[in-house]
C-alpha cells in the first residue's frame, strides 16, 4: 500500500479504497492498508465512528473503545508495529458501508484539512505522543460508564479523534486542544456519572455488541 495518508482526505480516500476492494472489509484490513506503525490514522478511524450515528448503538463505543485502549497501550509503550488480537482485528463492516460512509465525510474532511495542518510540530513529537496515548486510554475506559448517559460518548471519541488528527497532520495546537478537551470528558464523568445519577438503569450492552461490525 502507499505512503501513510498526511491529512484527514487522505485517510477517507484510504478508507473508500478499502471498501471498493473488499465485501467485508475487517479491522485487520484497514491496519494493512494504513501500515501497523501509522497510530494517528487507526487512532482516528475507530473515534469517527464513535462520534457517528453508529456509536449510538448500545454495546458499540465500548466495543470500540477496548479498540482504541489496546492501541493507546501500544504507542504509551512505543511499539513500532500495531498488534490486535483476531476477536477484534476480524470484526468486519460492509465494504460498500465503509466506501459510502468515507464519501459522506468528504466534505468535513475538506474543511479538516483547512483547519487543521503542521503547527507547534515539537508538541506532536513521540514524546507528546505517548503522553496522548496514556490521555487517551483514560478515555476510552470512561467510556463504558458514559454509555448510561445520551449521547455523552461523543465527547471523548470525539478529543480521541483530535488526538489522531493531529498525530497525523502534525498539529501541535490541535494537540494541546485536545488536551483540554479531556478534562472537559472527565469533567461530565465525573459530575454526571460517578457523582450525580451513577448507577440508574445500566442501559443495553450486551447483545448488540456490535450492529454492522459482525
Amino acid at each position: 500500500m502507499a505512503d501513510t495518508p498526511k491529512n484527514v482526505c487522505g485517510i477517507l480516500e484510504r478508507l473508500t479504497e478499502i471498501g471498493d476492494k473488499h465485501d467485508r472489509a475487517s479491522i485487520g484490513d484497514i491496519i494493512e492498508a494504513f501500515g501497523s506503525r501509522s497510530y494517528g490514522p487507526v487512532l482516528l478511524v475507530p473515534a469517527l465512528i464513535g462520534v457517528s450515528p453508529v456509536g449510538g448503538i448500545p454495546g458499540v463505543p465500548t466495543f470500540l473503545a477496548v479498540t482504541l485502549l489496546l492501541i493507546a497501550v501500544q504507542l504509551v509503550f512505543g511499539k513500532e508495529h500495531l498488534w490486535l488480537p483476531g476477536i477484534l482485528k476480524n470484526r468486519s463492516v460492509e465494504g460498500e458501508k465503509l466506501a459510502n460512509a468515507a464519501e459522506d465525510m468528504e466534505k468535513v474532511g475538506k474543511w479538516m484539512d483547512k483547519v487543521f495542518h503542521g503547527r507547534l510540530e515539537i508538541f506532536t513529537g513521540p514524546t507528546a505522543g505517548r503522553i496522548a496515548a496514556g490521555v487517551i486510554a483514560l478515555l476510552c475506559l470512561a467510556v463504558p460508564p458514559l454509555e448510561l448517559l445520551p449521547f455523552a460518548v461523543a465527547l471523548p471519541m470525539a478529543v480521541i479523534a483530535a488526538f489522531g488528527i493531529a498525530l497525523t497532520v502534525r498539529d501541535g495546537l490541535l494537540m494541546l486542544i485536545a488536551f483540554l478537551g479531556s478534562g472537559a470528558a472527565f469533567y461530565v464523568l465525573i459530575t454526571q456519572v460517578l457523582i450525580g445519577s451513577g448507577g440508574s438503569g445500566a442501559g443495553g450492552s450486551g447483545g448488540g455488541l456490535i450492529l454492522g461490525l459482525i
